[in-house]
């Protein structure tokens, strides 16, 4: 199966401080040989997270992600007007924008799984997808 990854699940398996660093990497290990997609906007707010939290240095990942095979994904127009139609939608609940990519793609590519430790957007968003860990 396919499984869209979330920053906050990135930054916990990358930087070893973050509080559910642990659980991120068992799940990380768990999904084994599933495919893990990352939309692109996911990468940015990665570096600046781990750049803030770990140093420069530290945030430059690009050995490291080709390494653990994940599939970037890179957004096109009808990616950006779902995602627009989206936060319309859902305007009082503010959804960030590397979440409603996620949100977007997931309908796009009929994946229902999120593996994130940021409930608050995804739970809100429908139709339900299902989180992990």
């Amino acid at each position: 199966m396919t499984i869209l990854l979330d920053t906050s699940a990135l930054l916990a398996y990358f930087y070893e401080r973050d509080k559910n660093h642990t659980p991120a990497v068992l799940t990380m290990n768990q999904l084994g040989n599933e495919t893990l997609i990352v939309p692109s906007p996911v990468l940015s707010e990665l570096f600046y997270m781990l750049s803030t939290r770990a140093g420069y240095k530290r945030a430059i990942l690009g050995d490291t992600i080709t390494r653990r095979s994940f599939s970037i994904v890179a957004l096109d127009s009808e990616v950006f007007v779902r995602m627009e139609a989206i936060m319309n939608r859902y305007l009082d609940a503010e959804f960030d924008y590397a979440d409603t990519a996620i949100m977007a793609l997931a309908e796009r590519l009929k994946i229902s799984r999120v593996f994130t430790f940021d409930r608050r957007d995804f739970t809100v968003f429908r139709p339900a997808l299902t989180l992990l860990p």
